[in-house]
């Protein structure tokens, strides 16, 4: 993950080399989303296999070409096993995904995973859930890109040398139960922890000024939208329509995981079947969680509408203060005429500004459609930091794409543009209202990054005293191969 450059990595190395554990992607057997080129089948006979001496680190005193046993149990960590065959089939998963392994030591990847298990291992002792619903729409997106991307359900069971597809799903269901806990628990450790202003400030002055990070160029951005309005006529036709769906699973027992696949245009659940766990707090739009919250389990709602079109909602499961829901969006089509109308009125905007008759900033309070931006000057928030800079290196291609040739004090022309959140399409200008070149970390001019920063830092602290406290309380056995590992954690008791 590109988040900075530095003149002399040393030192933020220090900071998050060992929260390995927080970012990097990996699980036991894991099946990879990205499918490339045909990759060897772990489970060989004999029932061993080589392990090249650049996959061990100095710290593994496990000569070249040792010969390690597939079925053989590496370690034990809590209700959890690891085989050998784990820690090879992460590296192949990692591979498959395109990540780089030449700083990935066979001893790390043991680490990690004994990490993952521990996180489980302790969701699961102060019972933390995950539904089985949660798991197996995960499990079935995953299948759904599997075999998109390799052709049919029987190429994929024979690319994963799988017999049929019921054992698949178990295997897949395994894995990402074990994910899922894992993240709660990681999520639930560093949930409540903050920061203040003197502890970035204490954390910026540490750094050496010879090592302070680089950020790369940044862009702030404002935007006017203009977002055309479906005639009653249309939406009628999509009301309609949802009460049809609706009717046919109460009357008839229709599925709306199936229906939902077939007919909903939310990008994030269709495939999914609509599913989403939700609490108060999910930042969905606030229409959406109330009618979602006045739901009774088993209950689907009338149809509704936001500002992405028109839902309905089914509750499956409440759970305390979570629920798990599933729901259909359907948006009504928005006619070239009011498209064309949309359009006027944005050329209308951009020659007043360029008149002087206002600035961007009061057209975007004035006349902007976007309820996010308009009363911040049409300024775009970064999704990633929420603060209002785009580093060039990291921005959406889709936003980089429709900023790259706008000028200084140049203003674009109107751009259509289709809502990858759903809903219909909608015009807008666009304004570069500031441009930082690339520079030195400075306190006051980069203090959200540095912030940022700060806060991972202070993260994986705790979630370094969480281990520690743990991994005492846990039972946890290393065979003895790997107890000459120099784990990171202290995995081996005294």
């Amino acid at each position: 993950m590109k988040l900075l450059k530095t003149k002399n990595l040393k030192y933020m190395n220090k900071v998050f080399k060992r929260s390995f554990s927080l970012s990097i992607l990996l699980f036991a057997g894991a099946l990879s989303a990205q499918v490339t080129e045909k990759l060897p089948d772990t489970q060989v006979e004999p029932n061993a296999i080589n392990i090249e001496e650049s996959s061990i680190s100095k710290n593994d005193t496990v000569n070249n070409f040792t010969k390690i046993k597939l079925d053989g149990i590496a370690a034990v960590v809590g209700d959890y096993v690891i085989l050998e065959s784990d820690i090879e089939k992460t590296l192949i998963d990692l591979k498959n995904q395109g990540a780089s392994t030449a700083d990935v030591t066979r001893c790390g990847l043991l680490g990690k995973l004994m990490e993952d298990r521990l996180y489980a291992h302790q969701a699961v002792q102060d019972s933390i859930l995950v539904s089985d619903d949660e798991v197996n729409a995960t499990g079935d997106h995953q299948l759904q890109q599997l075999v998109g991307q390799i052709g049919s359900m029987e190429k994929v069971l024979s690319y994963y040398n799988k017999e049929d597809e019921a054992s698949f799903r178990e295997d897949l269901y395994k894995i990402n139960k074990l994910r899922m806990l894992s993240e709660k628990m990681q999520n639930k450790i560093v949930s409540e922890i903050e920061i203040t202003p003197e502890e970035v400030r204490q954390f910026f002055n540490k750094i050496p000024e010879d090592e302070r990070p680089i950020f790369g160029a940044e862009l702030e951005i404002a935007q006017i939208v203009k977002e055309p309005k479906a005639s009653a006529e249309e939406k009628q036709k999509v009301i309609d329509q949802l009460n049809e769906i609706r009717a046919d699973i109460i009357e008839n027992g229709a599925s709306f995981n199936v229906k939902a696949i077939l007919y909903s245009q939310d990008p994030g659940s269709k495939s999914k079947g609509g599913f989403y766990s939700m609490t108060r707090e999910t930042p969905f739009i606030k229409e959406f969680k109330d009618v979602a919250f006045s739901l009774r389990e088993g209950e689907i709602s009338e149809p509704f509408e936001t500002d992405f079109g028109f839902h309905i909602i089914l509750v499956e499961k409440i759970r305390g203060r979570e629920l798990d829901l599933r729901h259909i969006l359907i948006s009504p089509e928005i006619s070239q005429a009011e498209l064309d109308k949309a359009k006027k009125e944005l050329d209308s905007i951009r020659q007043g500004v360029m008149d002087g008759k206002f600035t961007f900033a009061e057209a975007a309070l004035n006349f902007s459609d976007e309820k996010e931006t308009k009363y911040d000057g049409g300024l775009l928030r970064n999704p990633s930091d929420f603060s209002s800079r785009f580093e060039l290196t990291k921005m959406e291609p889709s936003l980089y794409n429709q900023v790259r040739n706008i000028k200084d004090n140049e203003i674009s022309h109107p751009i259509l543009e289709n809502d990858p959140r759903g809903g219909g399409p909608k015009y807008k200008i666009m304004k570069i209202t500031n441009r930082f070149d690339e520079h030195v970390a400075n306190f006051s001019q980069d203090y959200i990054k540095i912030q940022e920063l700060a806060l991972r830092e202070k993260q994986f602290k705790a979630i370094k005293k969480w281990m520690e406290e743990h991994i005492e309380d846990t039972y946890i056995s290393v065979n003895a191969v790997n107890r000459s590992c120099n784990f990171a954690n202290n995995w081996i008791k005294e």
